[in-house]
């Protein structure tokens, strides 16, 4: 059962799915201008990484904008398998000086993360990321040396 929540509660959101599409890095770009100009109105902020045809997106907002942007995102024919691993209030948001942070990262930068390196070395996707690990991934990018990476 969910809990009720107040619209003014900041949350965030971390999903994955898999395109529908192949993305060119100029289509990345393109995606990357429209949500930051969305997010950018509707107060929420977040990190994207895409890697062979998976995405991983952290979204924070207040919940009712969150909510909202990810029924948006569900609707888009451009990505299926959309798969909601964390919901959940925070009390800070850890991307806000993003409205849509983007890294270049490689599976090879991402079996450097300890307490991932063995799920990368299997050629997962981030459609098979579970809770711990998408924690574990936020953390690196949180604190680690991709922060600067990250446009």
């Amino acid at each position: 059962m969910d809990v009720e929540r107040n619209n003014d509660d900041l949350v965030h959101c971390v999903y994955s799915s898999a395109g529908t599409v192949e993305f060119s890095h100029e289509d990345i770009i393109e995606l990357l201008k429209n949500a930051r100009e969305n997010n950018s109105k509707l107060g929420i902020t977040g990190m994207l990484l895409y890697d062979n045809g998976s995405f991983f997106q952290v979204l924070e907002g207040r919940h009712d904008r969150v909510t909202s942007l990810l029924k948006s995102i569900q609707q888009d024919d451009r990505h299926n398998h959309i798969v909601k691993i964390i919901y959940e209030t925070i009390e800070n948001r850890d991307f806000s000086e993003w409205t849509m942070g983007y890294s270049d990262v490689t599976k090879e930068d991402l079996r450097k993360i300890e307490g991932l390196n063995d799920f990368f070395r299997s050629n997962s996707s981030y459609i098979d990321l579970d809770k711990g690990r998408a924690k574990t991934l936020l953390k690196a990018f949180k604190d680690g040396q991709w922060r600067a990476s990250i446009n």
